[in-house]
């Protein structure tokens, strides 16, 4: 099935699972429109960092550790459900992603406990059967390819089975790029039922837009990934997240959630760099750089000792690594 976690040998202590799990960007949605009985469509990459990495094993009674435990308790209950199994695992959360801040979080923690409880069970995993149960991919399938594979990765929007949205392509992401994570952990993105209102009452998006943003995405995004040319992949990503960040101000208060990722984004374009947005409803903003000295050097041109905090990522170009008793 497509999205299956490879299987792997090796063995961690204890008889315990262990799964590790990346983040994701989010760069924008390509048809919001939806006049062709697709609506929304989703472009994104998966990060090396910030990641996620629990611990399962077998427990006379669900019990969970660690930060996000009233999340994860659900996620187990919804898991166990799917797979037709008792409850009966002890997680133990050792990092999580951060909520609420663009990075897909949700989808990822759901994942990682369905993956493990899926492997002390000696059952499969894909993402895509436990989606519905775990409620994932209701309008990206970005989060479930990053689990599953990584790397830059295109779908196909939602359509009237409402079955997660298909994988159209992805790609490896070339391996010398780096994005800086801009970081206001003093605030969060638009989430829960603030989210709901903002897909109802946006008004329709422009056919004309959509049309532009998915040519962007199939002649010039995914081609300069392919080539590895960051001039014309900067570009793209630059260019949709203009046309997306601008219908969704009236909801996340302008083209960027905070004011203080504005302000350091806006020197990131000042400096002439291609590639610059923000992910999902934010409020983290990114830059993508070629290479790892041009990172360092714009972190250290943007780190005023304020508020944001800096991160330096590399693409993943592979998905969650799940290890444990098979």
């Amino acid at each position: 099935m497509l999205g299956e976690v490879p299987e792997r040998d090796e063995m961690t202590a204890d008889g315990a699972v262990r799964v590790e799990a990346p983040a994701r960007l989010h760069f924008g949605f390509l048809d919001l429109h939806g006049g062709l009985g697709r609506r929304f469509g989703s472009i994104g990459l998966a990060i090396d960092a910030p990641s996620l990495a629990l611990t399962a094993r077998r427990s006379e009674r669900p019990s969970v550790e660690g930060p996000e435990a009233e999340r994860v308790r659900g996620y187990i209950e919804a898991a166990a459900a799917h797979l037709g199994r008792g409850a009966d695992v002890a997680i133990n959360v050792e990092r999580v992603i951060p909520a609420h801040a663009g990075f897909g979080s949700g989808t990822q923690l759901a994942l990682a406990v369905a993956a493990a409880m899926a492997r002390l069970n000696g059952e499969p995993f894909a993402a895509d059967a436990f989606a519905a149960t775990l409620d994932r991919g209701n309008r990206s399938g970005v989060g479930l390819c990053a689990f599953t594979e990584g790397g830059l990765i295109v779908d196909g929007g939602r359509g009237a089975d409402g079955g997660p949205p298909p994988v159209i392509a992805r790609l490896p992401y070339p391996e010398a790029w780096r994005i800086v994570l801009i970081l206001d952990p003093s605030m969060a993105g638009v989430h829960g039922t603030r989210e709901v209102e903002a897909f109802r009452d946006l008004p329709r998006f422009p056919e004309a837009q959509a049309a532009e943003i998915c040519r962007i995405a199939l002649m010039q995004v995914l081609p300069a990934v392919a080539l590895a040319e960051p001039q014309g992949f900067g570009a793209g990503i630059t260019r949709i997240q203009t046309l997306i960040g601008d219908h969704f101000a009236p909801h996340q208060g302008g083209r960027y959630a905070s004011a203080a990722v504005a302000e350091a984004l806006a020197s990131v374009a000042a400096q002439g760099i291609a590639g610059y947005g923000q992910s999902s409803w934010g409020p983290t903003g990114f830059a993508l750089v070629p290479s790892e000295s041009e990172a360092r050097a714009l972190v250290a041109s943007l780190d005023r000792g304020g508020p944001l905090r800096f991160v330096i990522a590399l693409g993943r170009n592979s998905g969650a690594s799940v290890t444990g008793p098979a």
